[in-house]
């Protein structure tokens, strides 16, 4: 199953990075999503604090607010929030980081829309009934 088979989600995508998120933000328009950006973790609080997100993609490697400090202070706010993180350091990721997926940079569009569509299958089925 793709992302672009999964009903419109509403989606927040996080990096530091102008030229990535515009990337991933086109990626995801494409297959029909609303996408907001935002470039810091603290940014992304903001908006996530006024608004309801479907799922939150997010950078980890960002300065101030890397994208684990931004997933756990999501996931206390609202653990069942689904996100994605991410990195081209995965070697670099805690293990202890509160995250539903994490995808390797550079990534694939169907690699990026696997992922979305697992995760999303996780929270409709829960993690040990999804595979």
């Amino acid at each position: 199953m793709s992302s672009a088979g999964v009903a419109k989600l509403r989606i927040l995508v996080v990096d530091d990075e102008a030229s990535v998120a515009t990337t991933v933000k086109m990626l995801l328009n494409f297959d029909g999503h609303e996408v907001e950006t935002t470039r810091s973790g603290q940014e992304a609080l903001a908006r996530f604090e006024v608004g309801e997100f479907d799922l939150v993609l997010t950078d980890f490697a960002m300065p101030e607010m890397k994208g684990d400090q931004l997933a756990a202070a999501i996931k206390a706010r609202a653990p069942k929030q689904p996100i994605i993180l991410l990195t081209g350091y995965p070697g670099a990721v805690p293990q202890s980081t509160p995250v539903d997926r994490i995808v390797g940079k550079p990534f694939r569009l169907e690699h990026l829309r696997d992922a979305i569509s697992q995760v999303l299958l996780e929270r409709r089925l829960g993690p040990d009934q999804a595979d």
